[in-house]
């Protein structure tokens, strides 16, 4: 239910005692609690953030190895470690006998310096911005037929190329699109839209984590703006880079991408997909 906070099941208790939601493998994104008296949580080396409750995020990227580990330090100085197991995901590779591409011009180069600056600075802020998004249950911003998936890769000439960083939905320019959760906007390119994103809006939803969406439209917040779960933000379209209407959704944890499909779950059919789902 929109704006309801993610609930927490504990697996069987664990030597380390700690507790996870969410899915442990590449691409996945969990939210756990730290044991008892945890004073201090480290991840693979860099501190994690927790609120009152010990709650924190971490989250695995596209090509993360296959383990992770987690070190909670107690208020009397003991250290409590666990090694987590990250399973693999599997991935579209498409292998395409031509070169990768061809040089950018300069000038495209001088104008995507400016925007990939902004998202940088944008990326900064959802380190910082406070906020519960993270723990809520997901929902996705627009419902339709998934036409490009997360992590998806093209290989030009045995030259890998630039996976898919979210998921694209395929729906009418037009469409509104909702906040898949609280959050904060952190940035709206509500003028010339950029080269590849077009209009771009980007929501901080806490600790770090946030919500991208690409090739809108039209956008209906601007930066500072607090939004709600389910909230109309924009509406879909086909700005920048893009040979179709659709959605471009992608969440990213302190420079991770991840999947949104993993965070959200899998999307309700929409209706007229649904009706036509029989016909010959």
């Amino acid at each position: 239910m929109p704006g309801q906070p993610l609930v927490i099941h504990s697996p069987a208790p664990n030597p380390a005692g700690f507790a996870f939601h969410g899915a442990m493998q590449q691409g996945g994104m969990v939210i756990g609690v730290a044991p008892a008296g945890t004073a201090t949580l480290g991840y693979d080396g860099s501190p994690v953030p927790m609120d009152a409750q010990r709650r924190f995020l971490i989250a695995f990227g596209r090509d993360h190895g296959p383990s992770a580990t987690l070190e909670a330090v107690r208020a009397d100085g003991t250290v409590v470690t666990y090694s987590m197991t990250i399973a693999p995901s599997t991935y579209r590779i498409e292998a395409l006998p031509i070169p990768k591409y061809q040089q950018p011009e300069a000038e495209f180069l001088k104008i995507r310096e400016g925007e990939l600056a902004q998202i940088k600075a944008a990326r900064e802020q959802a380190a910082i911005v406070q906020g519960d998004g993270w723990r809520q249950s997901f929902i996705w911003p627009v419902n339709g037929r998934i036409s490009g998936a997360f992590g998806a890769q093209r290989v030009y000439n045995g030259e890998k190329g630039s996976y898919h960083s979210g998921e694209d939905v395929a729906v009418p320019t037009g469409t509104p699109v909702r906040a898949p959760a609280d959050g904060v906007v952190i940035l709206a390119a509500t003028g010339d839209p950029f080269t590849l994103e077009g209009h771009l809006l980007m929501v901080a939803h806490g600790m770090g984590l946030d919500s991208a969406f690409l090739h809108l439209s039209h956008i209906d917040v601007k930066v500072g703006d607090v939004v709600k779960q389910g909230q109309v933000i924009g509406e879909s379209g086909m700005t920048g880079r893009a040979t179709g209407p659709h959605l471009h959704w992608a969440l990213t944890w302190r420079g991770e991408r991840i999947d949104p499909k993993l965070v959200a779950g899998a999307m309700a059919a929409p209706a007229d997909r649904l009706s036509r789902s029989d016909a010959p």
